[in-house]
């Protein structure tokens, strides 16, 4: 069975920093492309950031441009995002997903993602 669990979550003040984890299970990670979302309650679900275990390709929308970073750890089937300067706006909860993607671009997951987590709540508040 196919599992991603996200953690990391928590509450931060603006400006600071968290890093989300997303640990997967039940599948070969390094043929799965994994991709960070998040989704305030009454919008719809945005796109973040991928990358793929198997072509190393990343990619970043303009939400996460500039102030996060997509990074994996093969070893540990476990994908992080890097979050810095957060925005109170940036309050929501991610979600890690994953779509099998050999030697396939990352995109694919944003466009098609097939396996969830249960999501990680990040808080920005003073």
């Amino acid at each position: 069975e196919v599992q991603l669990v996200e953690s990391g979550g928590g509450l931060v003040q603006p400006g600071g920093s968290l890093k989300l984890s997303c640990t997967g299970s039940g599948f070969n990670f390094d043929d799965y492309a994994i991709g960070w979302f998040r989704q305030v309650p009454g919008k719809e679900r945005e796109g973040l950031s991928c990358v793929g275990n198997s072509d190393r390709s990343t990619y970043y929308t303009d939400a996460a441009k500039g102030r996060f970073t997509i990074s994996t750890d093969s070893a540990k089937n476990t994908v992080y995002l890097q979050m810095n300067s957060l925005k109170l706006d940036d309050t929501a909860i991610y979600y890690c997903a994953g779509i099998r993607a050999v030697r396939t671009h990352c995109y694919a997951v944003l466009k098609m993602p097939y396996y969830w987590g249960q999501g990680t709540q990040v808080t920005v508040s003073s």
